[in-house]
């Protein structure tokens, strides 16, 4: 009996699953700290999941700089996921929009580098094949912009340099980004993250289980309070926590201001935008972004309302799984 399949979208910071019926999980994994421990992250991973007969797997962990070259980080990825299933049929997702073997993927490792934006493009085309659709995937650490022509994705650029040029690609997310990249006025170290200001703006959930933080101290409110407070050389007895929501709020005005000014390069002479599509962890950046823009009232339509949130946020596995379909 066919059992499905499971797709794997493999980041710097996360790791993302989600099998072809539906169900899907993510797993905090800092592959830049521990890449030899990557096969065995996987196999944790695909434990959680149903049972499946092949893998569809796409990535975007090869940029991290643990690896000498993303050719290199290429087939390190790729070398893990053949020791941790190394009996299972796996397809790579490729930048021309189709799977490739272990072979072909081997020889050509750039094809593979940070294409994972382009399944779940593929995936929203086929969800809204009729309408002219902006794409704004937001997760922890990058913002994907992309324009989807009548079910067909319209990228302007393939790689991570030539997408940040065009606007398609923003290095700034709802968790990751840190606060200093966003701010001049502030100490030029990592003392606090944007999730730190998402918390402590109740903006998103505190999660005290979660230390995976620039101190390692927890994700909550307390917490955020003190790493906000270092951002301008002081600490939560000498920055008020009113004064630390100031200037969590200045940050996140100007990451979502640059993810607007983004969304409108990418929609310059287009055809008008039906319909926009928001995707990923970071939902609530995208939401701000997009009230910024020339978009706001146009019909939004969340993936975690048509596939559900833990879709949504492992969108990119999903979308290799359900591409892989097929094959």
């Amino acid at each position: 009996m066919h059992q499905g399949i499971l797709g794997f979208d493999i980041g710097g910071a996360n790791l993302k699953a989600a099998h072809s019926n539906g169900v899907a999980m993510s797993l905090a994994f800092e592959l830049w700290k521990h890449p030899a421990r990557l096969a065995d992250a996987l196999v944790r991973l695909a434990e959680l999941l149903p049972a499946f007969d092949s893998l569809a797997v796409t990535m975007t962990g090869e940029l991290c700089d643990c690896f000498a070259t993303k050719r290199d980080g290429v087939r390190a990825i790729m070398q893990g996921v053949q020791a941790a299933f190394p009996a299972a049929p796996v397809s790579y997702w490729a930048l021309e929009g189709r799977f490739v073997d272990f072979d072909t993927a081997w020889v050509h490792p750039l094809q593979l580098a940070a294409a994972n934006w382009l399944a779940t493009a593929h995936l929203v085309g086929d969800l809204f094949p009729r309408e002219h659709v902006l794409l704004v995937d937001a997760g922890s650490t990058t913002t994907d912009i992309l324009f989807i022509r009548q079910g067909l994705p319209e990228p302007r650029g393939f790689t991570d340099a030539a997408r940040m040029a065009v606007g398609e690609l923003v290095y700034t997310g709802e968790r990751r980004t840190p606060i200093c990249a966003l701010l001049n006025d502030v100490a030029g170290e990592l003392f606090a993250t944007t999730g730190d200001a998402y918390v402590l703006l109740g903006l998103i959930p505190e999660r005290p289980d979660d230390t995976d933080t620039a101190d390692g101290r927890p994700m909550t409110q307390a917490s955020a309070h003190a790493r906000l407070a270092r951002m301008r050389c002081g600490d939560a007895d000498s920055m008020s926590i009113t004064e630390a929501r100031q200037l969590a709020q200045q940050a996140l005005q100007v990451q979502w201001s640059r993810v607007a000014s983004a969304i409108a390069q990418v929609c310059a002479d287009r055809p008008s935008v039906e319909r926009v599509v928001i995707a990923g962890s970071g939902e609530i950046l995208a939401r701000a972004a997009i009230a910024r823009s020339a978009w706001r009232e146009t019909s939004i339509s969340p993936l975690s309302e048509t596939l559900g949130s833990a879709l949504s946020a492992a969108a990119c596995a999903y979308a290799v799984a359900r591409l892989a379909v097929h094959l």
